[in-house]
């Protein structure tokens, strides 16, 4: 007879297929059918060999000269410290988004989130058109900000920090949101009973239990935000050390030094690989 200490694992022998009894960790399947196998490997091949040809050809003699400029190191800067505003201005305005969405049954929340998630899908170069449209000179919105206020975003730092953080902002909001929906709510609710407010109950129990969700989608965002071309050069323009990041220099050195080109695209993989790093124990480790 079943003890109730053992219904979790038996519901959950159910769900994989029965337990696993003496089935050694780590031990790739055997008979793996051949019309599956070549294209596993192909597919491999075809993600990995483009990095390790940035890594062959990479100067490495000469690379300590091109990272010591000061071209890339402005460049870099400016990179870093744009990355990361846009990472707190997603923090700021998407941890508040992702609970709405998590949390408050409203009419078209699935239209909401569709919108939210958009610049995931939608080419960069038509996000930076797109925020032409709105916060441009002569913009929806910009054409009141500059005559009330005299705010200019286009081609400023500014612009950069708000085109990095349109596209970077949705990783953050789906990481929080889906965080938010795997926390039991009834912590939320026994917090309001006991005389919380909702702000209250979010800001002491929910946030808390939600960290590493909100750190894991503020480091996407980031990384998102560092290597963001289409919309910077679009909104932002390309002017060294006003809106020149890291990318826009690895365009720009491409077409008159390409060893100073693949030495700014190791710095972006050395970093792309650290981001990895820190996430390896949330989608990198088999379970």
């Amino acid at each position: 007879m079943t003890s109730p200490h053992d219904k979790p694992a038996a519901v959950a022998d159910t769900l994989t297929g029965g337990p696993r009894r003496g089935r050694p960790r780590g031990r790739v399947g055997r008979g793996v059918p051949l019309p599956l196998l070549l294209p596993a490997l192909l597919g491999l091949a075809f993600l990995v060999l483009p990095l390790v040809a940035l890594l062959v050809r990479t100067p490495w003699g000469t690379l300590s000269d091109q990272l010591t400029s000061p071209e890339v190191w402005q460049a870099l800067r400016l990179s870093l410290v744009c990355a990361t505003a846009a990472t707190a201005v997603s923090l700021v305005l998407g941890v508040p988004l992702a609970w709405l969405l998590a949390r408050v049954e409203f009419p078209g929340r699935g239209l909401v989130r569709a919108l939210v998630t958009l610049p995931l899908v939608l080419p960069p170069v038509v996000g930076g058109v797109a925020l032409l449209m709105a916060l441009g000179r002569n913009g929806v919105v910009g054409k009141w900000l500059d005559a009330w206020f005299g705010i200019t975003l286009p081609f400023t730092t500014t612009g950069v920090v708000v085109a990095e953080a349109f596209v970077a902002m949705p990783f953050l909001v789906i990481s929080v949101e889906g965080t938010l929906r795997a926390a039991d709510p009834r912590y939320e609710e026994a917090a309001t009973t006991l005389g919380a407010s909702r702000f209250t109950a979010f800001r002491r129990v929910t946030l808390p239990l939600i960290a590493p969700g909100v750190a894991a989608g503020a480091v996407l965002a980031w990384a998102r935000a560092l290597g963001e071309f289409g919309a910077t050069i679009t909104f932002a323009g390309n002017f060294p050390g006003r809106t020149q990041t890291m990318p826009l220099a690895v365009y720009l050195a491409l077409q008159s030094d390409p060893e100073a080109a693949i030495a700014l695209s190791l710095v972006l993989l050395a970093v792309s690989i650290a981001v990895l790093a820190g996430l390896r124990d949330r989608w990198t480790t088999a379970s």
